[in-house]
Formats: C-alpha cells, structure tokens, sequence
C-alpha cells in the first residue's frame, strides 16, 4: 500500500501521516498504524530515500519509527524519539498511544487545506507552458523522474530569495511519446514551439508571463553547448532566423533558448523548464480538467478540435488539442493560439489554487508523478528540494496579481508567415520587467504612486526634435554607446543638432541630462524620447546660451538606443494583457 492509501480504511487524513521533528525542522513519514491496526500491515512504505539514510530502511522499519524525507521540513534525531515522543505515547485517546517508540506530543489540527500545504511541502505552483502546463508538490520519491540538462553557464547559477525570479517554460513540438505519431513530423527535433518568460517580482506580490511568439524573426547569439553525447560545441550565432530555431535545430539545447531570450529583453534567467505534447495530456488528465470558455463553435480540421459554444472541461488529447488551435480563432495565426493558450493557462492557475486541487491528496499526487515524469529541467533544479523551493516561490504570487502579456510585433513586409519585433512597445514592456514594475493594478503600490509623482515634473512645454542641442558623453556605459545614441536620436528621431563627444571626464551611476533653466522645453522632449525619468533631469541655476547644448552623459543603466531608461508607471498602450483571475472566452 502506497503513502495515500495507507489508513484510508480508518478515515485518516493522508496529510496527518506527516509529522514535523522539531530536533531536525524536517516533515517525517509517520509509517505506525493506529490503534487496532497491526504492524506487518504498517511495516512497509513504497517512499524510497535515496542516498545516505538519516533512519532505519522503510522496509524494515519496526512500528514506530519514521522515515526522513530530505528537503521537508523535519527529520529524525534518534530511532527512540525525544522525550516529547515518549509523553504523547502516554497519552489517553492519541494515535500514537500504542506502539509508543517514536512519538511525541500531538500538535493542534490544522485545517484540510493547511493539512494538504504541509503534506505536499507546498504545491511547485504552475508550471506556465503553451503545450503542457502543471502545478505539482514534491517528494524524494520523485526525484528519479526527473529530467536534466545543462544550463551551459546560459542563466544566473539559480533563483535566490532575495531578487525577482525569471523562469522561461519551453513547450517543444517533438512528436516523441506514446500517441504522438500521427502528428505528422515524426522525425523532427522539435523547436521551441511555445515560449512563456515568467517574471516574479522581487517583493513576490505579482508576476509577468510573457508570450515569445515562435515565428518572430530575431538573432540568436553564439551557443557554447554539451551536447547529450558529452560533446562540447560551440554553435555560431545567426542572424534573421525564426526564434523557435533557437531549440533543436543545429543541435540547440534550451540554453541556447535562454540565450536568445536574454539578447531579446536583457532580462537574465534563472531557470529552464521544457515539456512535451504528452505533458499536457498527462497533467490535464491528472487534474481532472480544466475549463475553457468559446464564444462561438470550433470546428479545427488541423487540431481536430471541434467542440460547440459554451464552457467545456479538456483533459487529455482535447485540452491539446485545444492549445494547438489556430485557425478556428482570431486571426488564424499563432498570435491567436497565444491568446488561447494563456487563456487556459488562467483557467489552470485558478484549479490549482482551488481547495478541489489542493485538500486532494490522490490528485496532489497523480499531479507530481506526472509532471516529473513529463517535464525537463535545467541542471541547477534536477534536485527534488531545488525544485520544491523555487515552487514555493512561484506559488507565493495570487492569481488577480498575475498578467500574461505578449512581445509587440508588427507584420514582416516581406514574409507574413512571420512577425517583426515592435521596438518601439517592446523596449517598453522589457524595461517594465527588468524594473519590476507590476502589470496589474496592485492595490497600494507605493512604487507606482512615486513614480507617477515623479513624472508629473515632466509635465508641460516640449520643444520640437529639431530644436533640441545636447552632447552626448559615455559616462559608463557599454563601449561605443554614445555613438549608437547619436545614431539613434539623428536617425530616429530627428534630433540632428546633437553631437558625439566621447568618454565623460568621469563616471556616472545612472544616465543623466543637465541643462539650463531656459532649456526646459528641450529637455522634457530628450527626456520623452529616451525614457527618463525626472530624476535624471539636472537643471543648472543659470541660464545658457543660444547655442550651448544640453549634456547628456551615458550610465551603466544605459543598454541600447531607443530602451527606455526609466520603466513606464503603466502597460503601454496597445500592449496584449490579460489577468490570471480573469475568465475569458475564446472567439
């Protein structure tokens, strides 16, 4: 009998089955039956503890002993117990009064809900994928099925408490696993089909899952790869190439992804997850479902979905067949299968979080034997306590506080199978993220208020590009800044009375802009085109003249031309959202 069903006959709690030692800080296995039950039916336990025993083997274990499961808070000190166990073994009415080696006083029940958190050593959130999406706990009994590969030195070495987290969820269209063949591609490496960026702010009070559509046209930098064979490879870097090739196509690896995703928004990642079309037949299986919502009737002959208007509960092939439509909704184009899918991915987030899910032990279950079994991790997760640590974290953000947004594209003129990056929206939404500023309304965000504050000194007369004067100076910036600034401001922007001036007399912290009080005009315009903020603005006390221009000197905050150096207080207009609270119908 495994560690659910084990006591179900008497009607305890599976989660009660878990006991925290105090003496270790570690959650402990209780494998003794209660009163009544004999010990041969307790003697066994299908929990395996690899690697170095901190107790006796589960499959010998006398009645009353616990198994330590490493990475829960809890543990063992001693196979007698303290003297705490002892007095809960003399205890009139309590579970452990017979056998009474191994037992301690008995804390308060704690509610079903709490009971299933402690259980599981907390849910591993969501795991955010187009074709296969999954929140599950952790156990050491599933470490074995979990899949690693190398980050090739592509991330930061691994989340932290103490900095926002960046996870990037790849879903591969590889037609590997059982039921997958008539797919068509049989033979393909697969490509990074489905791309989503999640961000968790620093303060864990919101989150950004950022849609990459496959079809953007972009570059991919050098690779520096260990192959599977053990071989190291070097894959050169490429230019104007669809950004799904940045995953198996000349043997990319996702860190070759991770890559390209950092030289796309300048954010790094910390972490990689990948899943194939059998994750999501698996996990949606194992959650018994999730709702979806169509506004009209989907008849899809290339994902043969058809089902009518109305709210309907996917499982198995037709929840993927559900994220694989396209031509049934929107426009017919991958940018309407993204909307879709983050649809659903709401939807998922929500039966997550649901008390259904959570106080369910057999689903809890069913939901981690799935998704270790159907997902690849990044080297610096392959242990089950990494894993369950950084779950806790992403699980830590409430839904009405999560936004799914999409990367700006425009229409590719010369090929409209593909899409062009909008920079101009794009930069916008990065800096967003890099600054952590939340694309949802979180109530009393005092960072939001200060900086709307700020940038009301911004507020009033702008003069015309073409009357704008600065000198542009490097002042700490990456080499060869100020050049690409003045290209940038002459040929983008009109400001043609501006002048390269090179490396400052010295260094700044941030990118700055003083000018004189008659000058004002000029510099709310530099400081709109740029995206400062007031704070960067320096008057002096005293007027210039005619001819002097406006020095602008070059930070380490700069990155490229045309980034906004300050992140918007807001969502960009025209930007894609949706909140993971918010049921949507698909049209």
């Amino acid at each position: 009998m495994d560690a659910q069903g084990r006591g179900r006959d008497e009607g305890i709690d599976p989660a009660d089955q878990w006991v925290l030692n105090p003496d270790t800080g570690d959650y402990e296995l209780r494998l003794t039956p209660s009163s009544g039950r004999s010990s041969a039916s307790a003697g066994t336990s299908d929990v395996r503890t690899p690697g170095p025993r901190r107790g006796p083997n589960p499959e010998t274990a006398p009645p009353g002993d616990r198994v330590s499961v490493p990475g829960q808070r809890g543990g063992r000190r001693g196979a007698g117990g303290g003297r705490g166990d002892r007095d809960e073994a003399r205890k009139p009415g309590s579970r452990a009064a017979a056998p009474a080696t191994g037992r301690r006083k008995a804390k308060p029940r704690k509610s079903r809900k709490k009971k299933a958190l402690v259980w599981t050593g907390g849910v591993l959130a969501f795991l955010l994928v187009g074709t296969g999406t999954a929140g599950y706990l952790v156990y050491q009994h599933f470490n074995g099925n979990i899949t690693a590969v190398s980050t090739d030195g592509a991330g930061t070495g691994g989340f932290s408490k103490d900095r926002a987290i960046n996870v990037l969820v790849i879903g591969t269209d590889k037609r590997t696993g059982e039921g997958n063949e008539g797919y068509g591609d049989a033979g393909s490496v697969g490509h990074a089909d489905t791309n989503i960026l999640f961000h968790v702010s620093k303060d864990r009070t919101n989150a950004t899952a950022l849609s990459i559509p496959r079809d953007l046209i972009t570059d991919i930098p050098d690779c520096p790869t260990k192959l599977e064979s053990g071989e190291e490879k070097d894959i050169p870097a490429t230019t104007g190439v669809r950004f799904n090739t940045s995953l198996g196509q000349s043997d990319r690896t996702p860190s070759c992804t991770m890559r390209t995703v950092t030289e796309l928004t300048g954010l790094k990642v910390d972490h990689f997850m990948v899943a194939d079309f059998n994750a999501v037949k698996s996990l949606t299986t194992a959650v018994d479902g999730v709702e979806v919502c169509l506004a009209k009737d989907i008849d899809d002959k290339d994902s043969h979905l058809k089902l009518p208007k109305g709210k309907h509960s996917l499982q198995g092939e037709e929840a993927l067949a559900f994220l694989r439509t396209r031509h049934s909704v929107g426009f017919g184009s991958d940018l309407s299968r993204i909307e879709i899918q983050q649809q659903f991915l709401g939807s998922l987030m929500r039966k997550l979080k649901s008390n259904d899910t959570l106080t369910s032990p057999t689903k809890m279950w069913s939901l981690a034997e799935a998704a270790t079994k159907a997902l690849t991790v990044d080297d610096k997760i392959s242990d089950i306590n990494q894993l369950r640590k950084l779950g806790m974290e992403l699980a830590s953000v409430d839904p009405k506080n999560i936004t799914f947004t999409t990367v700006p594209v425009r229409d590719n003129p010369d090929d409209v199978a593909t899409v062009l990056l909008d920079s101009a929206k794009a930069q916008k939404v990065f800096s967003m993220m890099r600054e952590d500023v939340s694309f949802t309304a979180v109530e009393k965000q005092e960072k939001a208020a200060a900086k709307a504050k700020e940038d009301a000194k911004l507020q009033g007369a702008k003069a015309d590009a073409a009357d704008v004067r600065v000198d542009v100076y490097n002042g700490g910036a990456p080499a060869g800044s100020a050049q690409s600034a003045l290209d940038w401001l002459q040929n983008e922007e009109g400001v043609l009375k501006s002048t390269n001036k090179a490396n400052a007399p010295e260094d700044v912290k941030k990118t700055q802009l003083v000018y004189a009080p008659n000058q004002a005009d000029q510099a709310r315009r530099l400081a709109e085109m740029m995206g400062m903020a007031a704070s960067a603005l320096k008057p002096t006390t005293t007027d210039a003249g005619e001819m002097d221009p406006m020095v602008l000197t070059l930070g380490p905050d700069f990155t490229e031309a045309g980034s906004p150096l300050s992140a918007p207080g807001k969502t960009p207009e025209g930007v894609q959202r949706v909140e993971a609270d918010k049921a949507v119908c698909a049209k």
